[in-house]
C-alpha cells in the first residue's frame, strides 16, 4: 500500500511541476513576445509552488528524507533508540493532527465561508489551502504505518 501512495504522490507532484513549468513558460512568452504579461500566470505559479512544496514535504516524510539530527540516537542502545523513535513519531503525529488536519480544515472552512478569492484567477482561496489537510492525511498515513512497525519492534524486543 505504501508503494501505491508513494507512486501517487510522485505522479501528482510531477503533474503539478509540469503545469507550473507550462504556466511560467506562458508568462515569459506573454511578457517578452506579446509584450503584455498575462495577469494570472504569476498567481497560478505561486499557488502551484505552495501545493508542490507542501505535498513534497508529505512525500519526504513518507520516504524518511527529512532532515534529522542523529548525534543523540547514535549514543543510545537499540532499546533506547526505539523509545526515542516512538516519542518522535508521537510528536509528529500530534503536530500533524493539530496543524495540518484540524488547523488546515478550519482554515479551508473559514476561507470558503468568508468567500475569499484570489485577485487574478478569482479562485476560492480555500482550494489553495486545501493542500494542508490533504498533505496532513498523507503524513498521518505514513507516520501511523511507521508507528505500527515500530510498536511491533518494541513489543518483540528488537
Amino acid at each position: 500500500m505504501k508503494d501505491r501512495v508513494d507512486n501517487f504522490l510522485e505522479w501528482a507532484m510531477a503533474f503539478l511541476l509540469g503545469i507550473m513549468v507550462l504556466d511560467v513558460f506562458w508568462g515569459v512568452i506573454t511578457r517578452y513576445l506579446l509584450e503584455s504579461q498575462s495577469s494570472w500566470t504569476d498567481e497560478l505559479a505561486r499557488f502551484l509552488l505552495v501545493w508542490l512544496s507542501i505535498m513534497g514535504a508529505a512525500y519526504a516524510s513518507g520516504k524518511k528524507l527529512h532532515i534529522a539530527i542523529d548525534f543523540l540516537p547514535k549514543s543510545l542502545n537499540q532499546k533506547q533508540q526505539n523509545y526515542l523513535d516512538l516519542l518522535i513519531h508521537l510528536i509528529v503525529l500530534l503536530f500533524t493532527v493539530a496543524v495540518f488536519l484540524v488547523g488546515g480544515i478550519r482554515y479551508v472552512y473559514i476561507s470558503f465561508a468568508l468567500g475569499q478569492t484570489s485577485p487574478a484567477l478569482q479562485l476560492p482561496i480555500g482550494f489553495v489551502y486545501m493542500v494542508l489537510p490533504i498533505s496532513g492525511a498523507f503524513i498521518l498515513y505514513y507516520k501511523l504505518s511507521e508507528l505500527y512497525i515500530l510498536l511491533k519492534k518494541i513489543k518483540h524486543g528488537n
